[in-house]
């Protein structure tokens, strides 16, 4: 059924037409989270104020309009997903406020989580909640679904560290528990609900056996239905329901604040991995470490471990484990290194009696325990992307009393085994007897779906019934357990349950069946398909883990919503259905918008990277062979071009002045298709370099200098404070070091080959980079040399698929790094300077090297938040300008107290510079202002 045209009409009037999306498309980009259902939003409305959220909540009580929130999608269970209304948060929702030396912290619904944790973390403070997603999820998730985690459990989650609340319920009204006047309005205003829920909880405590069940089930880790321990928690009304919103998943209202008390984040840690014999010896061991000062005791089962024992880095041991055996990853925290080398001592004082198979010891090097805990954050991706093509990877997370969990575990694998679920594993939160269970599962044909059922009723059975546990732990009870629930709790307690969805939500707009349904087959309905698309892709799980570092998310596509559509056309295409406008949308949305710069590998579980995708899709689309070819065989005369065509701008510049340059060249742009660059007065002006002086044989140890093109064409920006080149100012700072620096024959003909591999031609790309190598092997002599490349993006170009392991080749970061900081004398300056940290030096493993260069040469080193890629993505800054202008649209304000930007990449600086009102310039600029050569000793 289609939405009412009075709903659709007053939405019209209410949110701005780039804010609503209501086309193919973007219906199905939204309709996907990282569960494995899917409905499609009749319409997609991006709300950037809670007046918004309260507008529309009280137009869809009218019209008796279904809506469901949605902060990042990263839920697993199916709650952020509609086939209605889809109201998801834009950029205006990350307002924070610390307090009392930050052992408080409110926080908007659409702060990542750990963004939140990086700003307690100079107070030694953190939130309570930390899901495995925070660093994806966001907060108004990660309270309406009670999240957790690994050190969680249940004494610092949401529910229990909650200190305020700000929400806004089905009727539109705002309640805001720490706003004494809201409170007092609330409670004239709404004074018959308020006493509703008193006589719930009266009658809930006043329930012996109600009140027992209730109280037995929050001892374990328990998200299952609706929150009624606040009804023997609390007897305040307004405590009953702030608390009723955690975990309530959307179904009573909308979060628009928090308030969390927060615990203290401890610097010093150490782990180590037992490994024992059987899983009962394993979970034996489970309540012993319960009584000892530990911060994670995470279990991982023979199957869990075999998953990973081939991946690079992994100790060779974990092949050699015995069939039965069963691993604890214990971590331990303390305030200081003295309380915890004590703690660790009585831990491994009382596991001394428990038969052991194999032991690391418990280490506080960062190498020995980041590997440990790879070992269990590997696990999950190790099987998505083992699985079979179309099928999915189901995470599901239940909680065993922890006295019975090794009975528990070995129930779970005895199902696996009934059901054919070989390849399922099981990890989890041990000291809580929470376990997850992941298994690949596919949904293409009727017995698939079948096997599933017929599973989870088992699963059910087993966990809720003969186990008295919970069907849900902490990943929120959605549309997969919502059949279940009833089974869980009893009659009793899920009618309190709807009774308190029907008081809070008469109408029922709010998130239909998540949580609470009356369809027993809701979990077997809208099932997520996962079509072949491409190799490149076909492992994603649609988890979302990417979308924080996507410099077009909220412009157009992420990379998970590029996967999904991509995914939806090549199915199409097989079924024979048109797909030409799908495609025709999809080549702005999906290709000329994305940055292809690959940071959304580094955060995907099965390191996919989207720009793969989107360059072989380039490829396929690239028609110019010839005219390619030509460039890439006459690249000294297409420098000369850049440069005739800088020379003109500027030109234009000097004539037109900047203000009508600028807006004349973007309709220019506009006009040309986006052939024709836009400028702006951050735009190099034309560089052409003297050929570079033979060397000399003297004492000086010799540094080959590759300068990128994008620097031997562009000079500074005609406003820039700064008039060197960075060519001149690279070759003075190595000589002050004291090194000779030498360059490469023929220089103004070389290319890493990065513009033609961006473009679609990749034969040209490898052609240019072949080139570049042997001219470098020759310059360095054979690579006795080492190689500095002055931009950031060409290092990584030369380094990806191979490089001749004779060459020595450095980026910025990695040389002064390792060459200049022992030969120079630094001087940190007052000024703040703002850091920019390209996406090729991520990859290249330099962000923090670049960061602790920066601190030595200034006082103040300002990261802005939350910009990971600039989007200036070679020359998309110039063709397709609204990329850069949205990665950067909080640039200004987050550097305002700085006068100067440091970056790595010439390109990434023109765009930096246009949106800071600063000039950003290469490093060597900062390293050589402060800095003078070491005394020789």
């Amino acid at each position: 059924m289609s939405l009412p045209a009075a709903f659709l009409t007053a939405v019209e009037r209410l949110i701005p037409r780039e804010r609503r999306f209501d086309d193919p498309l973007s219906t199905l980009a939204f309709g996907t989270d990282a569960s494995f259902y899917r409905l499609i939003p009749k319409l997609v409305v991006r709300v950037e104020s809670e007046a918004e959220v309260v507008a529309l909540l009280q137009l869809a009580q009218a019209e008796r309009v279904p809506v469901t929130f949605r902060a990042a999608g990263t839920s697993l269970s199916g709650q952020a997903i509609s086939d209605s209304v889809l109201i998801v948060l834009g950029d205006n929702w990350n307002g924070r406020d610390i307090r009392e030396g930050g052992t408080q912290i409110r926080l908007q619904p659409g702060v990542i989580g750990a963004q939140a944790n990086a700003w307690l973390a100079p107070f030694g403070r953190k939130i309570g909640p930390d899901p495995a997603s925070i660093n994806a999820c966001k907060i108004g998730g990660i309270v309406a679904n009670n999240a957790s985690g690994m050190c969680c459990g249940t004494a610092q989650n949401s529910y229990q560290t909650l200190a305020g609340l700000r929400l806004v319920l089905a009727d539109g009204s705002v309640l805001d528990t720490e706003d004494a006047a809201s409170v007092a309005a609330f409670e004239q205003h709404h004074a018959a609900l308020l006493e509703q829920l008193a006589e719930l909880g009266r009658e809930t405590r006043a329930n012996p056996e109600l009140a027992a069940k209730i109280r037995h089930k929050y001892r374990l880790k328990n998200t299952t239905g609706l929150s009624l321990n606040t009804l023997v928690d609390y007897d305040r009304p307004l405590d009953i329901l702030s608390h009723l919103m955690v975990g309530s998943e959307g179904i009573l209202g909308f979060i628009s604040a928090v308030t969390y008390d927060t615990v203290p984040d401890h610097p010093h840690k150490a782990s180590a991995l037992i490994v024992f014999p059987t899983v009962e010896t394993c979970c034996q061991a489970v309540p012993v470490l319960k009584r000892q000062p530990v911060s994670a005791v995470e279990l991982l089962d023979r199957r869990s471990l075999r998953s990973v024992q081939n991946m690079a880095g992994m100790p060779a041991w974990v092949k050699d484990l015995s069939g039965q055996a069963c691993a604890l990853l214990i971590e331990s925290r303390a305030a200081s290194q003295s309380l915890l080398h004590e703690q660790l001592a009585q831990i491994m004082a009382s596991l001394a009696e428990f038969p052991v198979e194999k032991q690391v010891d418990f280490s506080e090097d960062p190498l020995v325990y980041n590997q440990l805990w790879r070992i269990r954050k590997d696990t999950f991706p190790a099987v998505g992307a083992a699985r079979e093509t179309g099928t999915t990877v189901i995470i599901e997370d239940v909680t065993f009393p922890v006295e019975r969990l090794a009975a528990g575990v070995n129930c779970l694998l005895a199902l696996f085994d009934k059901h054919g679920y070989a390849e399922a594993i099981i990890f989890g939160h041990a000291l809580e007897g929470n376990l997850h269970f992941v298994f690949t599962q596919g949904f293409d044909d009727p017995a698939q779906v079948a096997r599933y059922a017929a599973f989870m009723d088992d699963v059910a059975q087993l966990v809720a019934v003969e186990f008295g546990g919970s069907l849900k732990a902490e990943h929120g009870t959605g549309r997969n357990m919502a059949p279940f629930v009833e089974l869980e709790w009893g009659s009793d307690a899920y009618q309190l349950m709807w009774r308190i969805k029907t008081l809070l939500d008469p109408a029922g707009i709010l998130n239909p069946d998540v949580q609470l349904s009356r369809n027993a087959q809701i979990h077997l309905k809208h099932l997520k398909p996962l079509p072949a698309a491409d190799a490149i892709v076909d492992k994603c799980i649609e988890c979302g883990f990417c979308e924080p570092v996507c410099p077009s998310k909220g412009l157009t596509l992420s990379p998970r919503q590029r996967i999904v559509i991509w995914r939806d056309i090549q199915a199409k295409r097989r079924a024979g259905e048109d797909t030409t406008q799908l495609e025709r949308d999809y080549q702005y949305q999906g290709l000329d918008t994305c940055a292809a710069t690959g940071l959304c590998a580094q955060r995907c579980p099965v390191n996919i990277n989207t720009g793969d995708l989107v360059r072989q899709l380039r490829a396929e689309q690239a028609t110019h062979q010839r005219t390619a070819t030509w460039l890439a065989e006459h690249f000294h005369t297409a420098m000369q071009g850049t440069r005739a065509a800088l020379h003109a701008a500027n030109g234009a510049r000097l004539l037109l002045g900047a203000p009508l340059l600028a807006k004349t060249s973007d309709v220019l742009r506009r006009w040309s298709g986006n052939q024709l660059p836009q400028w702006t007065p951050a735009m190099p002006q034309p560089l052409r370099l003297a050929t570079p002086p033979a060397p000399v044989a003297d004492a000086r140890p010799r540094v080959v200098y590759l300068a990128a093109c994008v620097s031997r064409a562009m000079g500074p920006a005609a406003g820039d404070a700064e008039q060197v080149p960075l060519f001149t100012k690279t070759r003075q700072l190595l000589e002050k070091a004291g090194f000779q620096v030498v360059f490469p024959d023929h220089q103004d003909a070389l290319c890493c080959g990065q513009p033609f591999a961006s473009k679609g031609y990749p034969a040209q790309a490898e052609a240019k980079k072949q080139e570049l190598v042997a001219a470098l092997l020759k310059a360095s002599r054979g690579g006795l040399d080492p190689v500095y490349c002055d931009t950031s993006p060409c290092t990584l170009r030369l380094l990806q698929d191979g490089l001749d392991p004779r060459l020595q080749l450095h980026d910025p970061v990695k040389f002064i790094r390792e060459q200049l900081l022992e030969r120079l004398e630094f001087s940190p300056q007052q000024q703040p300077v703002a850091v920019h940290v390209t996406c090729s030096t991520q990859h290249l493993g330099e962000a923090q090297g670049l960061i602790d260069i920066v601190r030595r040469c200034t006082r103040e080193v300002v990261i802005p938040e939350g910009i990971h890629c600039c989007g200036f993505a070679g020359d998309k800054g110039f063709t397709t300008p609204e990329l850069n202008d949205h990665a950067l649209r909080t640039l200004k304000d987050a550097v305002q107290t700085c006068t100067e930007g440091i970056s790595t990449s010439r390109t990434c600086e023109i765009g930096l510079s246009s949106h800071s009102g600063i000039d950003y310039h290469g490093l060597v600029y900062l390293v050589d202002r402060v800095t003078r050569p070491k005394a020789a000793p």
